[in-house]
């Protein structure tokens, strides 16, 4: 009787153990597979931005090496909360990924009271992707051709300068300037830089910062003047622009970068195989040539490290907005 209890008892845990193994095999062809259909690499900015050319250098990459397509969707609006918001809520299978940049994980949350979601807890980090180089274009008609006399010619006509923005990098930018500087320029806000750029070469408006990508075709015609770069350093693309800390502002702190999301609760494995193919990518020869193109410098890196970046950032975009005198709205 005992023997046959043993039995009993040895035959329900074989069954209870061949149970779970089988569970275990069924959940496991999605990820095994993963992935089997296309990528969608969502965007916060309109086709032609920065952000759009470096989606579209890594997707094509990556394409190759999985053998899947890579899509790009560009959600232009509302300083990337559309973008952020869309990948917040899709399936959290590692199909739908955010290329997101500061004004959506850093910037939304600081300039709104309810912002739509939280770029620490809402997201799985991918990757760290890079650092963008920012310039602060003049137009060629603008009376002045460095920092300091724009500066001066804003403080002895206040709110006679127009300055554009096309992300919230030169929202919170011009915000600090501004205020570092004590001068008062009129906002007139784009939904993406190229719609800016536009206007700045017809000298609607005097100033933007913005990107190489956006603005650097206009500056190498003679349409544009680059006054600075918001770099620690002078950048290869225009070696002659001083940076903020010769132009005299040696405070000026701000950071444009951009990283690689997915929506929470988005399998380890998953993640870990999207960060493997997006870190190969940016370290390949071809596509770290056509990201130096944008003037856009790659720092990969593991998820954990990405995370830890975007508290680093939101802090530190709040400290700097408050400083500035920018309250949440």
């Amino acid at each position: 009787m005992m023997l046959l209890q043993g039995f009993n008892r040895g035959f329900k845990r074989a069954l209870c153990a061949a149970a779970l193994a089988m569970l275990s095999v069924a959940a496991m062809p999605a990820l095994a597979q993963f992935p089997n259909k296309p990528l969608r690499i969502v965007v916060p900015f309109p086709a032609g931005s920065a952000t759009d050319a470096i989606a579209r250098i890594l997707g094509q990459s990556v394409s190759v090496a999985i053998g899947q397509p890579v899509l790009i969707d560009n959600k232009a609006g509302a300083d990337g909360a559309i973008a952020g918001s869309e990948v917040v809520n899709a399936a959290p299978d590692g199909y739908t990924v955010l290329l997101a940049t500061n004004s959506p994980m850093s910037a939304v949350p600081a300039l709104r009271k309810n912002p739509p979601y939280d770029p620490v807890t809402d997201f799985a980090p991918i990757t760290d992707i890079g650092r963008f180089t920012f310039f602060i274009f003049a137009s060629a008609a603008a009376p002045f051709k460095t920092l300091q006399e724009m500066i001066s010619f804003a403080k002895a006509n206040p709110g006679k300068l127009n300055y554009a923005t096309g992300n919230t990098t030169g929202i919170v930018s011009f915000a600090q300037l501004n205020a570092l500087a004590g001068i008062d320029m009129t906002h007139i806000p784009y939904k993406g830089e190229p719609a800016g750029v536009t206007d700045l070469v017809s000298n609607r408006v005097q100033v933007m910062i913005a990107t190489v990508t956006t603005g650097g075709p206009h500056a190498r015609e003679g349409k544009l003047r680059v006054i600075a770069t918001t770099l620690p350093r002078r950048s290869p693309a225009f070696p002659d622009a001083p940076t903020m800390a010769e132009s005299g502002m040696p405070q000026f702190a701000i950071v444009s970068w951009a990283g690689l999301f997915a929506p929470a609760r988005t399998p380890r494995e998953v993640v870990e195989r999207l960060n493997r193919e997006f870190v190969a990518a940016m370290k390949r020869p071809d596509v770290a040539a056509a990201l130096e193109k944008q003037a856009f410098a790659p720092t990969p890196s593991t998820p954990e490290q990405l995370g830890a970046y975007v508290k680093e950032q939101k802090e530190a975009y709040i400290r700097i907005l408050r400083a500035a005198g920018v309250q949440p709205e």
